[in-house]
């Protein structure tokens, strides 16, 4: 790391924006960084390792179908319907981003979710 980098990264310290983010709002929608985890015992959502979030699923990992699975779990969990989650990337690998339009339920405290302000949004409002 050069000094330019350690300076940048210090100014960002100072700001209060140097933790890890795995998920920020956009609009209604809520955007994550998943690092997937298949073949478990039990579906399940864990700890945050780095910038993403770990999500066990039970499905093996069989040509999308980890993911198919893992999409039909977090819908559940946050109160949408499977349509509601987009695969924005990674539907073959385990880090992964998942977009969730108008999540009802948050199945993490609010705050390990934050971005921007850290203020729960208010209609139409983003976070970015």
């Amino acid at each position: 790391m050069n000094g330019t980098q350690s300076l940048g990264r210090a100014r960002v310290a100072q700001k209060g924006l140097a933790r890890a983010v795995f998920c920020a709002w956009d609009g209604e929608s809520l955007v994550h960084h998943i690092l997937g985890k298949p073949g478990v015992k039990q579906d399940s959502i864990g700890t945050v390792k780095g910038n993403q979030l770990q999500v066990s699923v039970t499905a093996p990992p069989v040509a999308g179908k980890t993911t198919d699975h893992m999409v039909r779990f977090l819908a559940e969990e946050f109160g949408v319907s499977a349509n509601a989650l987009e695969v924005v990337f990674g539907r073959f690998d385990v880090n992964k981003q998942l977009c969730i339009k108008s999540p009802h339920n948050l199945p993490y405290s609010q705050a390990r979710c934050s971005a921007g302000t850290g203020k729960t949004p208010k209609h139409g409002e983003s976070r970015w």
